[in-house]
């Protein structure tokens, strides 16, 4: 796990995590529409990183105990921001599912399905654009008003199984390689600042 000060700063060091992949996604996406063959492992492995550490234990941390942990304090999920942050997260595993199953296609030389490949890749990163700024800067200030230093704690603890449960050990560093070596793949500089994540 990304040792973190905080349960909230674990989250947004999870989010700059995130963030690379976006830009990997975005970058995948330009280079197919104008013509560059953009090799099918691109986006599986960009597909496998969102559902194993973006959504299963990134979001899963969120639902799982943080968005309940607030709501426990007054706020509401009903047309609050749990809620708001909920049903983007669906959102974002349609526009997910629909990447899979056109990268299937693609993978065994389906040209066709190229444009809903760009579809969902780019509704999925501009998604992610919106809500990551959403949850770290009014929903995480927020909960580091309404939790006090052993609710933080205890939701640390929590997120450590969690991402035992969901990605397993060793898988944190597994994810930052293989977004560096995407990186390198595609040609994108990263920006200073990551480098000893």
């Amino acid at each position: 796990m990304l040792k973190a000060s905080s349960a909230t700063q674990n989250l947004m060091d999870e989010h700059r995590v995130i963030e690379r992949m976006l830009k990997i996604l975005n970058v995948a996406c330009e280079k197919l529409e104008i013509g560059e063959k953009v090799s099918p492992e691109v986006f599986a492995k960009a597909i496998d990183f969102v559902r194993t550490f973006a959504d299963g234990c990134h979001h899963g941390k969120e639902e799982d105990t943080l968005f309940p942990m607030v709501e426990k304090h007054g706020l509401p999920r009903d047309r609050g921001p749990t809620g708001v942050m909920m049903m983007e997260h669906e959102q974002g595993r349609k526009y997910v599912r629909g990447l899979a199953e056109a990268v299937e296609k693609y993978s065994k030389g389906d040209k066709a399905v190229e444009r809903a490949i760009l579809e969902n890749a780019r509704g999925y990163v501009s998604l992610l654009s919106r809500h990551i700024p959403k949850e770290d800067t009014i929903l995480y200030p927020l909960a580091d008003r309404m939790l006090g230093p052993d609710e933080q704690e205890e939701l640390l603890e929590k997120f450590e199984k969690i991402e035992m449960e969901k990605i397993g050990p060793g898988k944190h560093e597994y994810y930052l390689h293989m977004i560096k070596e995407l990186e390198n793949e595609l040609g994108i500089v990263e920006m200073s600042g990551h480098e000893h994540e």
